[in-house]
């Protein structure tokens, strides 16, 4: 059977009958048909949810926010009871280990748990000013709105934008990437099932050229939020310039994280190597830049190597598997193109960038020291399992070298000195930053970059904002 499209809460085949064969990374195989949306889907999910929102100016939007959280609490509690379905279908669709596939599921759900307590405690305020009378601020879902999520963790990050805009009151339409759409059909059920309105709900998975395109560039979408790279990001920006939508990007990263002399050394070095190969590098937020202070260099270098040749690269289905499969060939042949471009710029390949024997498109991490951040290794985002060490001399020199990057989304310091970890902390131009931890995402605090990496913030309260529109109303005391 073909997994069919949603559209005002309904499964249907895509209006020109076209499909798509969805592959499993980890054997290599077809693994399901889609629906392939196509333009005129686009049309009739913009023009009922347009009409959802508009008609009365929306049945869900005109919900209390009380109630519009007890339903976003239901969608929580049928994720988990559907643990097993999301995070097996998540192995297979995005080869993701199967525990880290649960930790999603549940991540998941508790980004819905938030905003079901959130959907009550975002409003406006009363205003003083000089003029005799009350002036109010008022809260208001934008309307339809586009939301475009990336392959590599296709069921949270699409959390991360329904459960907010869902909690404003808005349509929302979820455009999954075409490598990774079956979470997101999943999902796009549970919302009904639990009793999100049908006609607030569009799944349409399908080519990003030609839905991504279509969705951002018409002026029924009140509101894009896009993850992925900064490249589509740039050309979203264009697309929604005519209309002026709203925009939030969440773009690339080139992270890096900082190891002083000072710090615990062996636990930053044992727990970098995930920071780096979790989801096989396919993760925007990766370390995959790790500065270590010439001193302990030597010594980072010979733990953070053993604990890598550790880890079990494998059947994602398999409990022991600590990483999975890249998302395709051509994702793990960058990868490998970058190791040599790196050896040939000087880098010293210590292990990995191996083709294992297995079905899939598995490769081992790899890992190169003596980068220099000249180097294309340390500059471009590869999105594989590559890691570069960069040696350091100064805590200026550390600074200035995680700072010479277009990209500004994350990163972690290592160090025993409170007063050096808030010194390099308001010295570093990233968005999100951890500190002796490499965790870069909590649902309740704000995420997103600098520079190259993105505008607005996802999570948090604060994402509440960029789904509400902002309506001043002033009550005059004159008769």
């Amino acid at each position: 059977m073909t997994e069919q499209l949603i559209i005002a809460g309904e499964r249907r085949d895509a209006a020109e009958g076209a499909t798509f064969t969805v592959t499993e990374p980890g054997t290599g195989k077809p693994l399901e048909e889609v629906a392939k949306a196509g333009p005129v889907d686009v049309d009739l999910a913009l023009t009922a949810a347009t009409k959802a929102f508009d008609d009365g100016r929306g049945a869900w939007a005109r919900t209390s926010g009380t109630e519009r959280g007890r339903v976003l609490l239901r969608v929580s509690q049928l994720i988990r009871e559907r643990e097993d379905l999301l995070a097996t279908a998540e192995a297979r669709g995005a080869g993701h280990p199967i525990g880290d596939a649960r930790w999603e599921v549940g991540a998941a759900a508790g980004t819905f748990e938030y905003y079901a307590g959130a959907a009550n405690k975002h409003f406006g305020s009363v205003v003083p000013v000089q003029d005799a009378g009350l002036d109010l601020v008022l809260r208001e879902p934008v309307g339809p709105v586009s939301l475009i999520v990336p392959w590599n963790f296709p069921l949270l990050i699409a959390c991360w934008k329904l459960a907010p805009a869902l909690a404003c009151g808005n349509p929302v339409i979820l455009k999954p990437a075409s490598l990774t759409p079956l979470t997101a059909l999943l999902l796009g059920d549970i919302l009904v099932d639990a009793g999100v309105p049908a006609d607030q709900v569009y799944v349409l998975p399908g080519p990003g050229g030609v839905i991504g395109d279509a969705l951002t560039s018409d002026p029924r979408t009140a509101k894009i939020s896009f993850t992925g790279e900064t490249t589509t990001g740039a050309a979203i920006l264009k697309n929604s310039a005519d209309h002026i939508a709203r925009v939030s990007l969440e773009l690339g990263g080139k992270s890096a994280a900082i190891v002083f002399a000072d710090a615990n050394v062996a636990k930053a070095a044992l727990d970098a190597p995930m920071s780096v190969f979790g989801n096989a590098g396919q993760d925007c937020c990766a370390r995959s830049r790790i500065l270590v202070e010439r001193p302990v260099y030597e010594e980072f270098l010979e733990t953070f190597e053993a604990a890598v040749r550790a880890i079990k690269v494998g059947d994602p289905l398999s409990p022991e598997t600590e990483m999975g499969p890249l998302i395709s060939t051509g994702q793990r042949q960058t990868s490998l193109d970058y190791i040599g471009i790196g050896s040939g710029e000087g880098a010293r390949l210590l292990s990995g960038g191996e083709i294992p024997d297995d079905d899939g498109f598995f490769l081992t991490p790899a890992v190169l020291a003596d980068v220099d951040n000249s180097m294309r290794l340390a500059r471009e985002e590869i999105f594989g399992p590559v890691a570069s060490i960069l040696p350091f001399d100064t805590e200026e020199e550390a600074i200035a070298i995680s700072n010479d990057s277009d990209y500004g989304l994350s990163g972690s310091l290592w160090t025993g000195s409170a007063t050096r970890a808030i010194r390099v902390a308001k010295s570093l131009r990233t968005g999100t930053l951890s500190v002796n931890t490499n965790k870069s995402v909590r649902f309740e605090a704000p995420f997103g970059g600098y520079k190259k990496s993105g505008l607005g913030r996802e999570l948090g309260m604060g994402a509440m904002d960029a789904y509400t529109e902002v309506k001043n109303v002033f009550f005059s005391e004159e008769d």
